[in-house]
């Protein structure tokens, strides 16, 4: 009989177990895919934003979803501690732009690898290709579970204590396939309507097609909910065929899809000069006009304001022509231009699906759940940690912070 079963060999799982063997307890590890990180080898584009740098105030701010419950985790474990504990673990870390803390070598594997090899290293077993299929209790209390071997075997193993560190339904290649969320209700949890956060949005602009690959840096964004305002953001934007993406997009992704889901009107207005005011720009596309040739064209004149990704979008956005002399161009057309250039219109109508999304929004109530131990308010004995759970955040290291931080809580199997 083990002191404790960890379910999911993510972030959180792999901090809890080997936080839980530290201490001297005896613990399995249960993960359904080959081997441990799955999604921690693939994140931040393979790098891995592991947590981000920012002060605890600011910190606090890009969580999106039950804040005031993570705090006592992240109090406990926190951002500065996320960095020493790497470190310690002979992972050089940078801290680069926004804070965002990655890895020296830029390989997403090396965090993976060092919290696999401290739980080897503090005595953690290992079970891969076993999938849990249900949480055992009795009376209130958990006992065990029982899982699916990899030969296909049903099979029971006992324990005092289990942790649901199953992740999301995010990146489901990844092993995140929502079990969590199973588990918890069968034991009587309330889950929160799961969604993607972070994730590609899709618009109807019949230009869409002519911006894959196309990548906007120093851009400001405001994403609009039946024509009101509702969040503002600014940095990088690209387009793919998963729809609108970048920093920008993913932040603003989280109510934009609330948004969609409760059928309301969603429009992204991007400003692709943030820098200048309309009236600065038009001064300077009347310059370029004059430093021109008669018998240029009008997508020459575009080609020095925007990528060439743009130049046939927002020449059709006017409805002028790209081959236009520029000589034919008029004052109501330069005027047209400087709107389009400070508030591109992009109706949002979808969004990408799990498959694309960083995180899941939605997840176990924190309200049934002790924020000071991660322990169950409904079943002795167990606790959740990570992404299972009701909280999520921006773009930018902080959701994977939370993976650790809620994780190293539940691991001390405080009662």
């Amino acid at each position: 009989m083990y002191d404790l079963i960890v379910i999911g060999a993510g972030a959180a799982g792999l901090m809890a177990a080997a936080t839980a063997a530290r201490a001297g307890k005896q613990v399995l590890l249960m993960e359904k895919m080959e081997k441990a990180g799955r999604k921690i080898r693939i994140s931040g584009k393979g790098r891995c934003n592991l947590t981000n740098a920012r002060p605890a105030e600011e910190f606090k701010e890009a969580i999106r979803t039950n804040a005031d419950f993570f705090d006592v985790a992240f109090a406990e474990f926190n951002n500065k501690a996320t960095i020493r504990f790497f470190e310690r673990l002979g992972v050089k870390l940078d801290i680069e732009r926004g804070q965002r803390v990655f890895p020296h070598s830029g390989k997403a594997w090396d965090i993976a690898n060092a919290l696999e090899d401290y739980c080897k290293d503090n005595g953690v077993e290992f079970m891969f290709n076993t999938r849990v299929c249900e949480i055992l209790t009795l009376g209130g209390k958990v006992y065990g579970v029982e899982y699916i071997n990899k030969r296909g075997f049903k099979r029971k193993e006992e324990a005092a204590n289990v942790i649901i560190a199953t992740g999301g339904v995010s990146y489901p290649g990844t092993g995140s396939t929502g079990d969590g969320y199973i588990f918890a209700d069968q034991v009587g949890h309330t889950v929160e309507a799961v969604r993607p956060s972070l994730t590609p949005l899709r618009t109807s602009h019949p230009q869409a097609k002519f911006l894959n690959g196309l990548l906007l840096k120093n851009i400001n964004a405001k994403l609009y909910i039946d024509d009101e305002l509702r969040q503002e953001e600014f940095g990088e934007i690209s387009f793919s065929d998963r729809g609108i993406e970048g920093a920008v997009a993913l932040r603003v992704s989280r109510d934009a899809v609330d948004a969609l889901i409760d059928e309301k009107r969603v429009k992204l207005v991007i400003d692709c000069k943030p820098a200048l005011t309309e009236e600065i720009l038009t001064e300077r596309i009347k310059r370029e006009i004059a430093e021109m040739q008669p018998d240029e064209f009008f997508s020459e004149l575009l080609r020095k304001l925007v990528p060439k990704h743009l130049v046939i979008p927002i020449a059709h956005e006017l409805d002028v022509h790209s081959k236009n002399y520029i000589r034919k161009v008029t004052d109501a057309e330069i005027t047209r231009l400087v709107k389009v250039l400070k508030g591109f219109v992009f109706p949002i109508t979808d969004y990408a699906p799990f498959e694309y999304a960083v995180v899941t929004a939605g997840g176990v109530r924190c309200d049934e759940v002790n924020k000071y131990t991660m322990e169950s308010l409904k079943v002795k004995g167990l606790y959740f940690a990570g992404e299972v759970l009701d909280i999520d955040a921006n773009t930018g290291g902080y959701n994977l912070q939370i993976a650790f931080s809620t994780g190293r809580l539940a691991g001390q199997l405080k009662k």
